[in-house]
């Protein structure tokens, strides 16, 4: 069985994820950041794109103490497992993805990547999706996560694999986070990209206040 498909967004009004700074831009705000947390804590795996593990260096753990310990008390892990995917293989494995916490670290790759990626790290286990494509199927990504025992996948990004699982109807469930601010720069990176995305309208669950942002829920199925 395939998991429950969650994507996780922090944007502009004017639908950016960051601005073109070398430093990272800050959409979200403490309390925010907390609920990602817990959102996080509910999850089995958390999967970004090769993108954002170059360009955001995350660490993707519990930040939370408490959480971390419920985690344990369930008989789960303090972390969720990570997952990146990546078509060229360009992964560094001193990023935080890699050496940050003690958790199971899986990167799906095409086969041409897999091969060179394998030797390169030592704290990642690389999954060859095969195929003739520089792509990777995220529809064999999830049938995969689902024999590992991944009921439910948190996708923090970036906006191409956002674009991707909403293209490909793969997503159950998108929390969008809307911060009041205008980046102002049509070539910064925006949270989906392309054509074939849903027509018609989503279905609104929630929308919720949370300090200056505001947090809409949408069910995708």
């Amino acid at each position: 069985m395939r998991p429950y498909v969650l994507l996780s967004c922090a944007m502009s009004i004017d639908g950016h994820i960051d601005d073109n700074s070398p430093e990272r831009l800050l959409l979200s705000n403490a309390e925010d950041f907390d609920r990602v947390d817990e959102v996080r804590a509910s999850c089995d795996a958390i999967m970004v794109g090769a993108g954002t593990v170059r360009r955001d260096n995350p660490r993707l753990l519990i930040r939370s103490p408490e959480r971390r310990a419920e985690r344990v008390a369930r008989g789960l892990p303090p972390d969720p497992v990570k997952v990146t995917v990546t078509s060229r293989g360009d992964l560094d494995p001193g990023a935080l993805f890699f050496t940050a916490g003690d958790g199971e670290k899986l990167v799906y790759a095409s086969s041409a990547a897999a091969r060179a990626l394998t030797p390169r790290l030592p704290h990642g286990t690389v999954i060859d999706t095969g195929g003739v494509r520089d792509t990777v199927d995220l529809g064999l990504v999830l049938d995969d996560l689902g024999r590992r025992g991944v009921r439910r996948l948190m996708v923090e990004g970036g906006g191409g694999l956002h674009t991707r699982f909403l293209s490909e109807r793969l997503a159950d469930e998108l929390h969008l986070v809307i911060a009041p601010i205008f980046v102002g720069d049509p070539d910064a990176p925006r949270f989906v990209t392309g054509g074939g995305l849903p027509s018609g309208r989503l279905n609104l669950t929630e929308v919720v206040k949370i300090g200056d942002v505001a947090l809409l829920r949408y069910l995708l199925r």
